[in-house]
Parts: structure tokens; sequence; C-alpha cells
């Protein structure tokens, strides 16, 4: 079932927030967890970008939208209190750089950490008390197949994305017996601003056309495909939906097969 045109309301009646909500991966996952009954707030830095996701989204049921940066701890404790009890946190938020690693200093190493990292551990902090009072919720953290495998030039990237899913890991351990799940799901390259800006680096610093970067990129890809948004929500929603009670700990690749 192509749940993008599903209308079920499986998820009615529970909260969830997205963060990075405002565009790509997030904005798909927030649209398919409406479709499924579920309000939602759009979490991310930049206002105007979040109104207008939200005004496409008003159509589909009741979403909100709040401003926050996930690298700052009084800024995600004041949107997450402004939020109210949450039961599904899609942790989306997220950047990446590339710089050979002789050429990644302190300042990009800390910008992929804080961004990629620590903004999945504030973000799942702040909810967890709620989840664990209540004896239920869903934790799904957007990685990457970076977190999984390694890729050249992205030393920093990878490292924080193989962070999320340690992170992913331990917590699902903790919170086993206590009605939360948590997990990854780890998208290969799809199609968003994050793949066209690395398009564009690629093409600035080689002599390659935008169609020669696509190609080299897909050749990863055993389907040689880009990922769709839509797919990276369709998993994030089967995780949060009844009956995927016993996944958790889990980082489900989203690849085409490049990582099995």
């Amino acid at each position: 079932m192509n749940t993008a045109t599903s209308h079920s309301t499986t998820l009615a009646g529970h909260h969830a927030v997205v963060t990075g909500g405002g565009s790509g991966i997030g904005a798909a996952v927030a649209q398919t967890l409406l479709r499924a009954g579920a309000r939602v707030t759009l979490m991310g830095r930049n206002a105007e970008r979040l109104a207008a996701q939200r005004e496409q989204c008003e159509e589909l049921g009741d979403v909100a939208c709040i401003c926050v940066d996930v690298t700052q701890e009084e800024s995600v404790a004041n949107a997450f209190a402004q939020a109210g009890a949450v039961d599904i946190l899609v942790n989306n938020a997220g950047q990446a750089q590339a710089a050979p690693f002789t050429h990644t200093d302190t300042a990009l190493w800390q910008r992929m950490l804080d961004v990629n990292l620590t903004g999945v551990f504030l973000g799942t902090r702040a909810v967890l008390p709620g989840m664990l009072e209540r004896g239920r919720g869903r934790i799904v953290n957007v990685a990457s197949t970076a977190g999984q495998i390694g890729y050249a030039y992205v030393a920093a990237y990878c490292a924080a994305k193989h962070g999320v899913i340690g992170l992913t890991r331990s917590l699902a351990l903790e919170v086993a017996t206590r009605g939360i799940t948590v997990n990854a799901v780890c998208p290969g390259y799809t199609e968003t601003e994050l793949l066209h800006a690395s398009l564009e680096q690629i093409t600035s610093k080689t002599s390659r056309t935008e169609q020669q970067a696509r190609d080299t990129l897909l050749r990863s890809n055993p389907q040689r495909r880009f990922v769709s948004p839509q797919q990276v929500a369709d998993a994030v929603l089967w995780l949060c939906q009844p009956g995927s009670d016993a996944i958790t700990g889990q980082s489900l690749s989203i690849s085409g097969g490049e990582v099995m």
C-alpha cells in the first residue's frame, strides 16, 4: 500500500514533532503523519519556510510550527515546552558538509556533531520524561547510510551519523520495557536540497557536469536511482504505527540495496 495516498487514521490522537520539518524528508514525513491522523508540529530554524510548509499541510490535518535551533539547549527546551506532550518524535534536522580530512577544521567537525548528533540528543531528552510517564512513545532518528558505512571526504558527517545510530541502540535498550521504541532510518542519496548541494559541490570542484555528478553518485545504488523523500517518510510511518512495537534499536537502510 502506498501511504502517500492512504487516508488511514492509525495515529489519531497522537502528537508528532518533526524537526527540520520545513522541506525535504521532514516535510514528507510531516505530511505522511498528518494523513495517518496525527497532529503534527513542525520545527526548524527558518520561520518563513516553516510557515509555507504549514500552509501546504493545513488541508491534511492539525499542524503547527515552532522555530528552534536544535544545537542550542535553551532553544530546544523552550520549543518543546511550547509544543506540549509529544507521542512521536522524528529527529530529522541535519546538515552535511564535505571536506578532505586534512582540511576538516575543528569548527566544521563541531558543526557536524552539533547539528546531526547533539540535536538528536537534545530533542530526545526533551520528550523522553513525558513518554516514560505515559508509558508510550515512538522516537525515529533520521540518520543516513553514512551512519552505517564510510564515505570519503565527509568524515565529520559520518562520525556524527554513526553516533546517532549508537545513541539509538543504547536508548532502545534503556526503554525497551517502558512502551517506547527508538529506531533510526538511514536514507541513501535522497532527492533533497542536501543532494543538490552535494551535486553543486562536485561540479564546482571538478570538471564534471551535473549529469556526470549524478551518475557518479547513482553508481553506489544497486537500483541506480535516488531515494525519494516519500520513501523515507513511508518507513518512518511504519515505525510509528501500531504493530511495530517489536521493532526497536534498528537502523533501517533505505538505499536501494547499497547497505545490506
